[in-house]
């Protein structure tokens, strides 16, 4: 009891809470307590009002006041509660019913009720009983009887003590009572039949809860302003009659129904993180499988490493010691030859010597003649008699030099997948239907093979999701080049190309590469040519003459007078394409697209099935269905730009010159189109397959404003055909 009494003193006052107050912190602290706190703080000249803080008596943690000031704190409830409940139980005495109901039995030397009565008689008996029991079991029973009576409900009408169990509680009455004390408080008859009797609970679960403010009161309403359960009396009188308020069933559910959601939520996390720490456990126990797997490879590499290098120095030890043999027997068949030598050049000089010791002349004369030729021939071919001794046999041609291999051992490692590589995009090229695609890697050597995967692009800037999407992907498996080629593209059409670097411990992408194909290169189809035309330069110059020579009639020619045209000979029906034509020195020509079923007795452009853009002496134009509209463009212009973007339904023209947009016409294309070129006067060549040029392949970004400005300018068509002639 002393504990729980210091538990709910006050740190300021010392004595027991009154009207506490839950901190911010989580301690608590009486009302007029942290009122006076305020007011030790608030100077003579200032208001209490002013005070917006105040630090906490027992962990010195800053409290901050809203404007609402002490007002804004909650109530701490609970240990108000606790606290009531605490003075009543210390006020009763050992032998009353609540100090019975609280611990029966403990009282008097906390000494447990004998199973043949209650009070001093029961305690006698304990005592006088010749199985004492022990300390320890005498706790123990203690304990038991604590746990038991705590979930005991005692009835309270009985005036026995300790009172018999209740077995009914009446919600009316609020009261609990037992089978006897029921049948002698609640006859069956009015008004007792409409009684609420339900099982056993407890006076807390029973009473509900008071009001804090008006303690006869049981609180009916919820203060959403303070977030407090208030009674009638405080929303008519006290000082949450200006506040919103709410009851308390609507409270309940709207609360019940968040909490249930937070708890759904909370149990599919927790769901979630359960799957998690399983993943994570398995991981965790593959890495314990993984590190001992490599641990015994480790070994296994290390120990067979180790036995190359004793089975080599078994091989070098032997061809040391062979080659020591083979040495030692030149050098002892070396000293034999000298050796004999020796004892021949000995037995010449004793010869000699003895000669010169003769002193008759012709006995010297006799001799002396063969052993000084024998002395000449010996001292002329002395190296031939003194063998040539090589002073450096001692393996001049052999040396033990492994610091190569020590290096290698140095660097050992275990292997790890290859550095993503990198694709050269300066280094790549392409044609209208191959793309070469170059590469490095910065660790080439470790390096198994390379994968190249490519797709057309198709705009999607999240490559990670691209990627992801297998089905649209290419794949070149084992390169073993830092380059590939691929063949079969569609030509002026945009792809995007990956490179993987694998080995054997797994393998790396490079970042993703933009390339592009060249547009499809084409000629001027001599079919098609007005017979008033003449093509050179293989098809690729077109000139108004009328002095050419008679061609045949076929239905594809351009035939009507004053329609001198030609087209390509291509049919394009996807891709992006760019091509340009030289316009020289002519001053009326028309250049644009057209389908095949276009008429070609009439100018292109007056129909519904060509698009063109026109100059006729001063005047530049574009014309579609019969419709022209003048455009600006330089009386210098030489050079014009033609972008067909078939997938992306647009007609572009270009000052290629001056890198200035003319037009664009936005076409939703439903056939296949041909190039088409008039002229009326002088010549025009034409430049296809180009790759389009920096200033026409803008960003993505750009192309919505360039719409919008076509838009614009297709607003203002006009009908009727201008007389160009």
């Amino acid at each position: 009891m002393e504990t729980l009494e210091s538990e709910l003193t006050c740190p300021i006052c010392l004595e027991l809470f009154d009207d506490p107050l839950l901190l911010p912190c989580a301690h608590s602290l009486c009302f007029n307590c942290a009122h006076r706190i305020l007011v030790s703080h608030c100077s003579s000249n200032k208001p209490l009002e002013s005070i917006s803080a105040f630090q906490c008596p027992t962990c010195r943690y800053v409290i901050t006041l809203n404007h609402r000031g002490l007002e804004g704190l909650k109530r701490n409830v609970t240990l108000q509660n606790i606290i009531h409940r605490f003075q009543k139980a210390s006020v009763s005495g050992p032998n009353s019913p609540s100090e019975s109901r609280r611990a029966p039995g403990l009282s008097g030397g906390h000494r447990p009720y004998s199973s043949s009565g209650g009070g001093s008689s029961g305690s006698h008996s304990a005592r006088s009983s010749p199985a004492q029991s022990s300390p320890a079991q005498s706790s123990s029973h203690q304990h038991t009887a604590i746990m038991s009576l705590e979930h005991r409900i005692s009835c309270q009408f009985c005036e026995q003590d300790p009172p018999r169990e209740a077995v009914k509680t009446c919600v009316t009455c609020e009261v609990s009572y037992c089978d006897r004390c029921l049948r002698a408080t609640h006859p069956n008859k009015k008004p007792f039949t409409s009684h609420r009797l339900v099982e056993p609970v407890h006076d807390a679960h029973m009473r509900g809860l008071t009001c804090l403010e008006h303690e006869n009161e049981k609180v009916n309403m919820y203060c959403i302003v303070d977030d407090q359960l208030i009674c009638a009396l405080c929303k008519l009188v006290g000082r949450h009659r200006e506040h919103q308020v709410s009851s308390l069933s609507e409270r309940f559910d709207k609360l019940k129904q968040t909490l249930e959601n937070n708890l759904t939520n909370l149990v599919k996390r927790n769901s979630e993180l359960e799957n998690q720490m399983a993943k994570l456990i398995q991981i965790c126990q593959q890495v314990e499988v993984n590190t001992a797997m490599h641990e015994a490879k480790l070994v296994e590499e290390c120990d067979e490493l180790v036995e190359i290098i004793r089975q080599r120095k078994q091989i070098i030890a032997v061809k040391i010691k062979e080659s020591k043999v083979m040495k030692l027997r030149k050098l002892a068949q070396q000293m034999a030859n000298c050796r004999q030598c020796l004892e021949r050049s000995r037995a010449l000089i004793t010869q000699a010597e003895h000669s010169l010791k003769e002193n008759d002349h012709a006995r010297f004369l006799q001799t002396a003649r063969n052993v000084a030729e024998r002395v000449a021939m010996a001292t002329a071919s002395s190296q031939v008699l003194i063998p040539d001794v090589n002073l450096n046999e001692a393996f001049d041609n052999f040396a033990l030099d492994f610091s190569r291999e020590k290096k290698i051992l140095e660097g050992l490692d275990y292997l790890t997948a290859p550095s993503p590589p990198s694709i050269r995009d300066e280094l790549c090229t392409a044609s209208h239907d191959t793309i070469t695609v170059h590469w490095t890697s910065e660790d080439e050597f470790s390096v198994t093979s390379y994968e190249l995967q490519y797709t057309i692009y198709t705009g999607q800037t999240n490559f990670i999701s691209l990627y992801n999407s297998v089905d649209s992907w290419m794949i070149v498996p084992n390169i073993k080049q830092n380059h590939y080629t691929v063949h079969g593209l569609q030509s002026g059409t945009r792809y995007v190309f990956f490179v993987k670097a694998i080995n054997q411990a797994g393998s790396r992408n490079s970042d993703p590469a933009r390339l592009k194909t060249n547009s499809q290169p084409f000629k001027l189809d001599p079919k098609t040519a007005h017979k008033k035309l003449r093509l050179s330069n293989d098809c690729l110059t077109m000139e108004k003459d009328e002095s050419s020579l008679k061609k045949s009639h076929t239905p594809e020619r351009f035939s009507s007078t004053g329609s001198y045209g030609a087209a390509g000979n291509v049919f394009i029906d996807s891709g992006c394409h760019y091509w340009e034509v030289l316009l020289g020195a002519s001053t009326w020509y028309a250049v644009g697209v057209a389908y095949k079923s276009a008429p070609k007795n009439e100018w292109s452009g007056k129909n519904s099935s060509s698009w063109v853009f026109s100059r006729c002496n001063n005047n530049f134009m574009v014309r579609h269905n019969g419709k022209e509209m003048l455009v600006e463009a330089s009386h210098q212009l030489r050079r014009l730009g033609v972008l067909l973007d078939y997938d992306n339904n647009s007609l572009s023209f270009y000052d290629a010159m001056n890198s200035q947009h003319l037009h664009t016409f936005e076409v939703s294309f439903l056939l296949p189109v041909a190039p088409t070129f008039m002229i009326w006067n002088k010549s025009v060549m034409i430049l296809s397959g180009l790759p389009v040029p920096d200033f026409v392949d803008c960003p993505e970004e750009h192309q919505e404003g360039m719409m919008t400005l076509c838009r614009q300018q297709e607003s203002s068509y006009v009908s009727g055909m201008k007389g160009c002639h």
